[in-house]
């Protein structure tokens, strides 16, 4: 039992959960007293003591079935191809199919209507267990992943058209009114997708049985939310990820407001420093400073919305939404080879799909040809909003600064850094890819008091933990905001 503990909490850190040793050694004494044959109660045990964050739960739960999987036999084996037992009633009798070919799916896809239906759960997970064994062709040794049968076997069955039939025969039989059929068709898509999770769970013991636990693992795991790719994520990704951004923009908007307060210290308050030399017989050992007071931090974002960087533009744009409510100003610009401002599209209030809709319709970004020109980009923002930048300005600009051999005018990046407190860019590439091809990102690094690699909401928190005040550059020189220099 050890070994396999050992083994699990193993996976969950190849899967990014982090499990230290101590909580390691919490788990292993938690199980000792908890009833090893209550399977859920073990679950609960486990992940209570092993994980931390409502993120990772997925995760472990994979990790679980299949190192604790009910073990079935393999492929191939006689008990494999065995007709389950059948509930004791009536309709049930007849079993869930038997023989081969089209009359056995034909009785399966019955089978399956009745335990869909009659809402019989035995039914159900016996149904599934034929279903895996009869259509998802498993081999023993086949390096194939779960997906790939789980697919297979769905297919054959055509879960659509089960769900149609369902609805049409209680609607032509009971006649329905609009709000029970959409009901009743609810109640089956529940059923439904129990079934799939009972012919994933069937597919997943029978894997375990054939290739061993090590195995399965390593092939049903799947990235955490956090290190998800955000350049590839799929909308379904980007939806999660989104509830999860507004935590992370209170975070930041905490972290700026602190670090400006830490670096700066208010004037001498002669009172209290007189006060406290009381202590020390009149002399003034320890000067009192009066505290600045707290101020939310200006934010410039500059965010890179052309076609290569569409998927992390819609991120950044999700993460513009969430912080509109966290600063007491923050202005927000999409560019491509133009710049407009989108500020006002962001409003605290305003319908996250609504603000990227008129992003797509209203902002004027396309100023040649619409490849991306982060020179004339960024000179237009010095332009038309330097003046607008002062020693409280943070400037986050996010891309992956691929110019198409134009000129990257670090020039322009110099003066929005000397105009401003700090300027960070975000780059959703692979550091190795930096400079490469038509990359000018070395131009802009230059002028900017820190580049990151953000490709997942992993290194996004990393950013944001690790954001600190730059040093006061030499001798304090601001640039003079010159608009005429740049066209």
């Amino acid at each position: 039992m050890l070994g396999l503990l050992t083994g699990f909490i193993e996976e969950l850190r190849g899967s990014g959960i982090p499990v230290s040793m101590v909580e390691a050694i919490d788990a292993a004494e938690a199980l000792r007293f908890t009833d090893l044959g209550d399977r859920q109660a073990f679950k609960a045990t486990l992940g209570s003591t092993l994980v931390k964050n409502a993120r990772h739960y997925e995760a472990f739960e994979t990790a679980f079935e299949v190192y604790f999987a009910l073990l079935r036999p393999a492929p191939g084996d006689a008990a494999d191809d065995a007709p389950p037992p059948a509930p004791a009633t009536q309709d049930s009798q007849q079993g869930i199919g038997g023989g081969g070919g089209e009359a056995d799916l034909e009785s399966l896809i019955e089978s399956l209507k009745r335990a869909l239906s009659e809402g019989d759960r035995g039914l159900l997970r016996a149904v599934a267990r034929r279903s895996v064994g009869r259509l998802a062709g498993m081999e023993r040794g086949r390096p194939v992943g779960g997906t790939y049968y789980l697919y297979r076997t769905l297919r054959r069955l055509d879960i659509d058209r089960i769900l149609e039939a369902l609805v049409e025969s209680a609607d032509a039989s009971l006649e329905l009114t609009a709000l029970e059929a959409r009901l009743l068709r609810e109640e089956y898509e529940d059923r439904i997708e129990e079934f799939r999770e009972e012919v994933r769970a069937e597919i997943r013991r029978r894997l375990v049985a054939d290739r061993g636990r090590e195995a399965v693992a390593k092939t049903l795991r799947r990235p955490l939310l956090e290190d998800t790719d955000l350049m590839h994520a799929s909308r379904e990704d980007l939806a999660m990820l989104g509830q999860v951004i507004h935590p992370l923009t209170r975070k930041l908007a905490a972290r700026l407001a602190q670090r400006r307060r830490q670096g700066r210290r208010g004037r001498l308050d002669f009172r209290r420093t007189v006060r406290r030399s009381l202590s020390t017989g009149g002399v003034p050992m320890e000067p009192q400073f009066r505290t600045p007071r707290p101020t939310k931090p200006e934010v410039f974002l500059l965010c890179d919305i052309s076609g290569s960087m569409a998927t992390f533009a819609r991120f950044t744009l999700q993460f513009v939404h969430a912080m509109s409510g966290q600063f007491s100003k923050l202005r927000s610009f999409v560019f491509v080879d133009g710049l407009d401002e989108v500020t006002s599209f962001f409003e605290a209030g305003a319908a996250f799909e609504s603000a990227l809709e008129r992003v797509g319709s209203e902002a004027e970004v396309v100023w040649l040809d619409g490849h991306s020109d982060y020179g004339h980009a960024l000179a237009q923002f010095w332009k038309r909003y330097g003046g607008d930048l002062t020693p409280r300005s943070t400037v986050i600009v996010t891309g992956d600064a691929r110019n198409n051999y134009r000129d990257a005018r670090g020039d322009v990046m110099a003066s929005i850094t000397e105009a401003s407190r700090a300027v960070y860019w975000l780059n959703p590439e692979p550091q190795a890819y930096w400079d490469t091809g038509d990359s000018v990102i070395s131009v802009f690094a230059g002028h900017c008091d820190g580049v990151f690699e953000v490709r997942s909401l992993r290194q996004l928190e990393a950013f944001v933990e690790g954001l600190a005040l730059p040093r006061r550059r030499p001798g304090g020189v601001r640039a003079e905001w010159k608009p005429a220099e740049f066209t």
